[in-house]
């Protein structure tokens, strides 16, 4: 039961591990910012396409305005000159080229205000992104802050739990036991030795005992011999 328990720990808290991971303020900030950089970058073509629009329209409108006033000077002096046929040639070339260069005005008045619609969007765009990224540097610090700061408080919650504590307790009893255990091995060895000290004398006696008997009977044995002598 304990073993599919801290298997369903290690579980919950893999999951925990990587939601947390996805969801890292750190990582997600990184990511907003390559998000609005990217996005700049598209603006930033879209600009330079509008300008290039604009320049062209403007362009076509100045090369008209200039045909134009070009062909109202040889109609002029088409007139001087009587040629009546080749004046009038010029005037209706003349009309042609302003109606164009009144219609590429407009195009280049309309390309114009996108354009600087366009760009007024892109430093928007780069002052917000400016700003934050200034917040994103604030914002990673903080979580910095807070992470070590969780990291700290985990481990000095770790270090305080119940479950240390009743580890040590057993480490501690443990160490009394061991203690107690030599203590009594060594007052075991001291009796053992004191009696063996107490015993000698009594294995002494008995040998001087016995000694002393073999020798009366000795004694006893060579006085009978010189008697029956």
């Amino acid at each position: 039961m304990g073993i599919f328990k801290r298997l369903r720990d290690v579980t919950v808290a893999s999951v925990n591990d990587v939601i947390d991971s996805m969801e890292d303020p750190v990582t997600m900030l990184n990511q907003y910012m390559r998000d609005m950089e990217a996005e700049i970058g598209r603006v930033e073509v879209a600009v330079a396409r509008q300008v290039a629009v604009e320049k062209k329209f403007r362009q076509q409108y100045k090369e008209a305005l200039a045909m134009a006033e070009k062909r109202d000077r040889q109609a002029t002096l088409a007139i001087s000159e009587g040629e009546d046929d080749l004046a009038r040639r010029a005037l209706l070339e003349k009309k042609q080229y302003s109606a164009r260069a009144d219609e590429y005005q407009k195009l280049y008045e309309t390309a114009s205000t996108a354009a600087q619609q366009m760009r007024e969007k892109l430093a928007e765009l780069k002052d917000e992104f400016y700003k934050m990224r200034a917040k994103k540097y604030e914002l990673t610090s903080r979580a910095q802050v807070a992470r070590t700061q969780k990291q700290l408080n985990q481990v000095i919650t770790g270090l305080g739990n119940e479950s240390a504590s009743r580890g040590f307790s057993r480490m501690e009893e443990k160490v009394l036991r061991m203690e107690a255990e030599a203590e009594m091995s060594g007052e075991r060895l001291k009796t053992s030795y004191g009696l063996d000290r107490a015993f000698e004398p009594l294995i002494d006696d008995e040998i001087e005992a016995e000694l002393k008997e073999r020798k009366e009977k000795l004694n006893g044995k060579a006085a009978e011999s010189e008697q029956q002598a």
